[in-house]
């Protein structure tokens, strides 16, 4: 399987993953009256069908991380090194990026909306930056220690819990806090606050890694 192969799978997949929380999130509060609970349940729910979705057909072509965190942790446990890991994790990385961005203003031409926008929606302090770190690091356990064939479902049930016992609503991704960050709607997050979730979920990701190795045996990447 090609880099260029593998790359455009996750531009494909993180696009659609960002557009699918980012659209739902629009959706909901348009239809949800001002319910904020109806709002997030119904963008969880979208999220999670997603998730699971891309995460079962992207993943024979590129594992399906969406994350660069995920994409990081597998490199360094040898996941990535058939394409040589620098290389693939720098690929990986930029894709993702790219991927964001173009879910977000995808998002926002579905909905004729500005597709430039920069969102204005504070999320910040201590409670919210601990809940990133929990997100994240369940994630990472989750990536880590999901038996084969069961990553899809178990990540996907994952993160739409952590979407309601979290503070934050689980982003656990800097790919997805920066096409968030260009979206001034529902799903959004501040410029100001980025910097914080995303220092949040590298300490979550490596605490994961740590969870994942005291619990020991075999791992999805071993």
């Amino acid at each position: 399987m090609s880099l260029l192969r593998k790359g455009l799978a996750e531009l494909i997949g993180t696009t659609t993953l960002l557009c699918a929380v980012i659209g739902s999130g629009i959706m909901a509060e348009r239809l949800a009256g001002g319910n904020v609970a109806i709002a997030l349940l119904a963008n969880t729910l979208a999220t999670v069908f997603a998730l699971f979705v891309l995460i079962e057909v992207i993943g024979p072509v590129s594992g399906a991380h969406f994350n660069p965190l995920v994409t990081a942790v597998v490199g360094a446990r040898g996941g990535l090194a058939a394409d040589g890991t620098v290389r693939t994790v720098a690929v990986y990385v930029v894709c993702q990026l790219a991927g964001a961005a173009l879910g977000a203003w995808l998002a926002h031409a579905m909905f004729e909306l500005p597709w430039w926008q920069i969102s204005t929606k504070l999320r910040d302090g201590p409670g919210q930056w601990l809940a990133e770190a929990v997100a994240t690091a369940g994630l990472i356990v989750v990536v880590l220690r999901a038996p084969a064939g069961k990553a899809a479902g178990l990540v996907a049930c994952y993160i739409g819990a952590a979407y309601w016992f979290t503070a934050s609503t689980s982003f656990a991704n800097p790919a997805a806090v920066w096409g968030r960050m260009l979206s001034d709607s529902f799903a959004g997050i501040s410029p100001a606050s980025a910097p914080g979730f995303v220092l949040a979920q590298c300490v979550g990701a490596l605490v994961g890694v740590w969870i994942a190795r005291l619990l020991g045996g075999k791992t999805a990447t071993d």
